[in-house]
């Protein structure tokens, strides 16, 4: 298996082989909570989307929703799991990609916890030129001491360091139904874009 997951080849080998801990095969408890708690029309990204079923959950709520990812796999998959809302996936580098005005919400599942520590502070700067001011980066972030990756884990203090720049936490809880992979290391925090 390739072995760098800032590659297209890495995931695009785990679809393939069927070798995905990470996919739920659902919607988590507290994203499905959130869904009701969102402003009608948020404009909703979710990058590395995998199979992602939350973006058919938001998409027939009737958010205007973007789900993300770089393998074709994840892509195909994720498109056949969203019927008719399948034309909300695209195949896209989330590094590189025209958010045209930007987002009301950027949903983290497993997402920065499968980038390189070394992606890390891209990822923040990319979060922050793609999520509207006032805008909000929710989910699900993996807490948890791991030297190997992916899920590369983080500590809570360089989580802070890492998105304090650009966003402040506005929320932090327990997770409920966690996968195994992230099973008692995983938080559902809301960090709220500057308005500057």
């Amino acid at each position: 298996m390739a072995q760098d997951s800032s590659l297209p080849d890495f995931w695009e080998t785990r679809y393939r082989d069927h070798v995905t801990p990470w996919e739920a095969g659902g919607v988590p408890l507290r994203l499905q909570r959130f869904a009701r708690e969102l402003a009608p029309g948020a404009r909703i990204l979710i990058p590395g989307c995998g199979s992602r079923h939350e973006a058919l959950l938001l998409s027939e709520a009737g958010f205007d929703v973007l789900a993300i990812d770089f393998s074709q796999a994840a892509v195909d998959l994720a498109r056949s799991n969203l019927g008719r809302f399948a034309d909300r996936v695209q195949l896209v580098d989330f590094f590189a990609f025209d958010a045209g005005d930007g987002f009301d919400v950027m949903i983290e599942r497993a997402f920065l916890c499968a980038l390189p520590r070394g992606l890390w502070p891209d990822y923040a700067a990319r979060a922050a030129q793609l999520v509207r001011p006032g805008g909000a980066i929710t989910g699900f972030w993996f807490l948890g001491d791991t030297l190997h990756g992916p899920p590369f884990g983080t500590s809570e203090a360089a989580l802070q360091a890492l998105l304090r720049g650009g966003f402040e936490r506005m929320t932090d809880e327990p997770v409920e139904d966690s996968l195994a992979v992230f099973a008692g290391r995983e938080r559902w925090q809301s960090w709220r874009r500057h308005s500057r």
